[in-house]
């Protein structure tokens, strides 16, 4: 059987309004994106500066919002949670209480339980990320160096410090499972609870 495209692991890719931008480089100027993605919103929405906030969504007292961010319709964020340069909500995500995203994409029907760190990364549909789970967006033991993946039989230099996974549509990971720098979850992949995802191409 064929490998999927990276671009096919998120089926309403069109949705990010990137085309063919890898991943990685969508991640690196993602506020601006969700500046454009602003002017582009129909009915609905609540503007307050650089943040979109549809009528239908909960936001709880306690959560912070900053920068550029658009929540969907049905979405719910908790109490203590963080939202930070640049994010986008698709229809029903649920952020947990003492989450953090940053610099993410997420879409429709995606959640994070509590006590999640999601940094520069790009997350499909009806993604379910348990408590504890962390995917991670810098190599700190390699001091920053650019992240480069190993994918299928090659590797991919790409040229970028930070970037933390594409997860693909209906992917499950697991409690206190972590997602290194770089990783690249084909749909539906299962990440055990206390798992560790890690495509780094070491020399």
């Amino acid at each position: 059987m064929k490998a999927p495209k990276i671009e096919d692991y998120i089926a309403q890719w069109p949705l990010l309004g990137v085309d063919s931008a890898a991943p990685w480089a969508v991640v690196q100027d993602c506020e601006s994106r969700i500046l454009e993605l602003l002017e582009t919103l129909g009915p609905g929405y609540r503007r307050h500066n650089n943040c979109a906030i549809h009528e239908t969504a909960i936001i709880e007292q306690g959560a912070v919002l900053k920068g550029a961010i658009i929540i969907g319709a049905g979405c719910f964020v908790a109490a203590g949670a963080y939202l930070r340069g640049g994010v986008y909500l698709g229809k029903n995500c649920i952020v947990g209480p003492s989450c953090e995203l940053k610099s993410t994409f997420m879409l429709d029907g995606s959640k994070l339980a509590h006590f999640n760190f999601v940094g520069d990364s790009l997350i499909g549909e009806a993604v379910n990320i348990e408590a504890g789970a962390i995917i991670a967006n810098y190599r700190n033991e390699l001091d920053g160096a650019d992240i480069k993946i190993r994918h299928e039989d090659q590797v991919i230099e790409t040229g970028v410090s930070k970037f933390g996974a594409l997860v693909g549509d209906g992917c499950k990971i697991g409690a206190n499972a972590v997602i290194a720098p770089g990783a690249l979850l084909r749909p539906d992949t299962r990440v055990p609870r206390l798992g560790l995802i890690d495509q780094f191409a070491y020399d």
